[in-house]
């Protein structure tokens, strides 16, 4: 850090020139995660801003949430890629960081975003990503490092138009941080499958709008060559019984999504509306 001389008593000092940080929003989208949002807050209470967009939660989220910022929105669940463009709307930042409600930025990965914001020379970083599966973290399958995009310059910022595991779009120059964010994913396997199911059916319905069609080898090879792909080829039984659930169930989160979409194929105007109704109301 460059270092500049001043006098005082007649006795030269080195003092460090402090360094302007350009202005950092984070994005947060919440419904019903009272149980996760004050870890999630506590670890980005460092940023310029944090906006909270709130899906009418019936719990203690946006309390907690107005205990960190006064930047809360509560509004009627409009979707996913609709709630975040929403809030990048609303952020005033210059970099814009995006964290889900069951995530931790660590002091580390902080610190490295300060780091490299104070002379950043892309436009997107990628983050790796760590996830705490049912109780034990996740280190091979596929899952990590999984990057992800997470901090952008926010006038790039636009989400995809997927229903569901929306992201933001990439811009031309990006580069990858060493530091993982914590995702503290299914604590137990009814949470899992709840939101499997609440998934399946938004993606399907994405497939359906996309012009694909159900095929039976859909239903058959695509799981279970994820499946292995997962637990054998990417190493997943290194994770112990946690590796192999996580295998597994993720064979199975395709199975139901394209007998979903078999499902909508043969009955399209009620699926779909049953879909449409769930993609407003849900989160």
């Amino acid at each position: 850090m460059p270092l500049s001389e001043s006098t005082g008593g007649g006795i030269k000092k080195k003092t460090e020139a402090r360094i302007e940080l350009p202005s950092l929003s984070v994005l947060i989208i919440t419904a019903n995660e009272e149980h996760n949002i004050r870890r999630c807050l506590e670890s980005v209470k460092w940023a310029d801003e944090i906006i909270i967009v709130d899906a009418e939660s019936q719990d203690r989220t946006v309390e907690i949430a107005r205990q960190f910022t006064d930047r809360v929105f509560v509004r009627a669940w409009q979707g996913y890629t609709a709630s975040k463009n929403f809030g990048i709307q609303q952020a005033s930042g210059e970099w814009l960081l995006w964290v889900d409600a069951d995530e931790e930025i660590t002091p580390e990965l902080a610190e490295e975003i300060r780091t490299v914001l104070a002379a950043p020379v892309v436009d997107g970083f990628l983050l790796p990503r760590q996830a705490y599966f049912l109780g034990r973290w996740i280190r091979h399958g596929g899952w990590y490092p999984g990057f992800v995009l997470r901090l952008i310059r926010r006038n790039l910022a636009r989400f995809s138009d997927k229903s569901v595991h929306e992201s933001l779009l990439l811009p031309k120059q990006v580069k990858k941080l060493n530091h993982p964010i914590l995702h503290f994913t299914d604590p137990s396997i009814h949470h899992y499958f709840t939101k499997l199911n609440r998934y399946t059916s938004l993606a399907a319905a994405d497939l359906w709008q996309q012009g694909k069609r159900f095929h039976f080898i859909d239903l058959v090879i695509r799981p279970i060559h994820l499946t292995l792909k997962m637990y054998l080829f990417k190493a997943g039984f290194l994770d112990g019984f946690q590796g192999f659930l996580l295998a597994l169930f993720s064979g199975v989160y395709v199975v139901v999504k394209y007998a979903k979409l078999w499902e909508i194929q043969n009955r399209p105007s009620e699926k779909l509306g049953q879909l449409a109704e769930n993609h407003v109301t849900r989160i």
